[in-house]
């Protein structure tokens, strides 16, 4: 699909780790393109480098609230949506899951119907951004993960995100609209937050080198492995998605290195790029109720459809998210 000098595009949750980042990659690579980012009044610190952007235009409004969302489908007429706001915390989802299917549930359904409210419903291709983590208490036998591999959810955001790429088929096939559904596992690079376990370590090693903290780090399970892949390289993805004739609406396609790595290995690899000596202690809080041993996804589906694959290495990923919050306790 080509990209008129014109075109326009929605980002929901363009203030969030992954959509901060797609805004960046859109507008290196596609100089035709406006982006309009829906985000709430959170959303500052990963969108503070577009400040100012003629080509970046910020709409603050409750996605749950459908005549809002139609009114601004039916004003900005995207060609492309890339729908990535939710609550995307595993681990908070356990402590609140029925605000996690509300919110990811009843956002969804309200985009979607405000793409048939607004007169969209051909005109349109949309980006559900799911998750790797859907697919859950992953056994032995099903490694690597296919888009075959049965849903086994270990938590209420997996849950949420299974209804939400449910509800993108349901749409495609009942109104035609272009609805692509991707899983992503898990995510790597610069501003990803404390709230996963690389972020905190990188956090609490940036703070310790700057004598912010005492040398000790708070770690929870490092036996889990876990398929990381740069943000970077999910954001271009994301795109090819909807750009690659190959590519069909309604289908998943896993998007993931094929790779497996520990958190300990995480761990270790940070501590690598520092010289300061940390003591490693375990912190109870941060043990999930279930965890899952080993995820190693298959993306091969992906890849031939789009000639897509990873192209920036783990051990970068980890330096440069490193590096960004030594900026970020620096200021």
């Amino acid at each position: 699909m080509g990209v008129t000098t014109k075109a326009r595009v929605i980002i929901t949750g363009i203030g969030g780790f992954v959509g901060s980042h797609l805004a960046d990659y859109l507008l290196k690579n596609f100089p035709g393109l406006t982006i309009h980012g829906i985000c709430n009044a959170r959303s500052q610190a990963n969108l503070a480098h577009l400040a100012g952007n003629p080509r970046v235009v910020l709409h603050r409004l409750n996605l749950q609230d459908c005549p809002q969302v139609t009114a601004i489908l039916a004003e900005v007429a995207p060609a492309y949506i890339f729908h990535l706001a939710a609550q995307s915390l595993p681990g908070a989802s356990i402590n609140t899951p029925g605000e996690t299917l509300n919110t990811n549930i009843n956002i969804t359904l309200s985009l979607f119907e405000a793409i048939r409210q607004a007169g969209l419903t051909g005109q349109v291709r949309l980006l559900n951004a799911g998750s790797g983590d859907t697919y859950g208490f992953i056994e032995p036998e099903d490694l690597p993960i296919r888009e075959t591999t049965p849903f086994r959810p270990g938590n209420p955001y997996a849950v949420s995100k299974i209804a939400q790429e449910m509800l993108g088929y349901q749409y495609f096939r009942s109104y035609k609209i272009q609805i692509f559904n991707t899983r992503a596992f898990n995510h790597l690079g610069p501003r990803l937050g404390e709230a996963l376990a690389p972020g905190a370590f990188a956090r609490q090693i940036a703070e310790a080198e700057a004598g912010k903290i005492l040398p000790v780090l708070r770690v929870g399970n490092l036996d889990s492995q876990r398929d990381f892949t740069d943000v970077r390289d999910i954001v271009r993805a994301y795109w090819l998605a909807l750009n690659s004739p190959a590519c069909q609406p309604g289908e998943p396609y896993n998007l993931c290195s094929g790779q497996s790595h520990s958190i300990k290995d995480v761990l270790h690899k940070l501590l690598a790029y520092s010289n300061r000596e940390l003591e490693i202690q375990t912190d109870e809080s941060r043990m999930r109720p279930s965890d899952i041993p080993t995820v190693q996804g298959d993306f091969s589906k992906f890849r031939e459809a789009t000639g897509w694959q990873p192209e920036i290495s783990f051990d970068q990923s980890l330096l440069d998210l490193l590096n960004y919050w030594r900026e970020r306790v620096k200021a």
